[in-house]
Parts: C-alpha cells; sequence; structure tokens
C-alpha cells in the first residue's frame, strides 16, 4: 500500500495495530544499513501515534513499542541524534505503566546518551531500570 494509502486507512480507522505490529516486524528483519527498515519503522510510529491519539488505552503501549524500534534502528545506522527524541518519548511514554517496558525503554535510552558521549545521564537511565528490575 502507498503512504497516502496508509495515511487514508488509518483515518479512516480501517488499519489498526495488526499493520503496525507487521510494520515493526518487517523493520527489523531488514538490514540496519538499508533505509527499509527505518522507514517501516518511522511508518510504524506515525500510524500508532494516530491509534493511540484515537485510544490511548489500547495503543499506547504499541507506540513505545514503534518508538524505541525506530531509535533502536536510528542507533544501529549510527544515529543517536536522531534517534534521542524517540527515545525519550518512549520512556515518557511507558513511565506510567513502568515495568518491563520501561526497562528496556532506558536502556535503549541508555544506549543512546552513551554513543552520545553523555555518560552520566546514561547511568542515571541504567540506574532507573536496575531499581525497576529490583
Amino acid at each position: 500500500m502507498a503512504r497516502n494509502g496508509f495515511d487514508d486507512a488509518i483515518q479512516r480507522g480501517t488499519v489498526g495495530a495488526e499493520a503496525v505490529e507487521g510494520l515493526l516486524a518487517y523493520a527489523r528483519s531488514r538490514s540496519r544499513w538499508g533505509r527499509a527498515g527505518v522507514d517501516s519503522a518511522l511508518e510504524a510510529v506515525a500510524m500508532s501515534r494516530v491509534l493511540a491519539a484515537r485510544d490511548p488505552a489500547a495503543h499506547t503501549g504499541l507506540l513505545v513499542r514503534s518508538l524505541r524500534t525506530a531509535a533502536t534502528m536510528m542507533l544501529g545506522r549510527r544515529r543517536p541524534v536522531r534517534a534521542l527524541p524517540l527515545a525519550q518519548e518512549a520512556v515518557g511514554l511507558a513511565r506510567p505503566a513502568g515495568g518491563a517496558p520501561l526497562v528496556v525503554c532506558l536502556v535503549t535510552l541508555a544506549e543512546i546518551l552513551n554513543a552520545l558521549q553523555r555518560h552520566a545521564e546514561a547511568a542515571e537511565a541504567m540506574n532507573e531500570a536496575d531499581k525497576i528490575r529490583h
């Protein structure tokens, strides 16, 4: 489906979480150096935003996974500056629910901060993740 086809389908409410999960699976299966994986992950973020705006209780977790996947892919392509806001948003959205999703987001954020030579902030994120785990 073309990009504008997805946009139209999302706005009509005919594309759901399954389509986003499919995009995330496709993104993770692509080479980190290829553009297709990153594009798919960013498409999943855009679709998840619409779904989460429509029904936050049902789709905020999906948006968190989409943001984290996109951030991880950006980091893998050595684009930590572009990855950082995605990871920060994922942490912010995961924080209210806490638990394992927040831990994974905090670890991702710490990896990105380390790549940016912001080691003290990375250590803070890891310490928070460790406290949640124990």
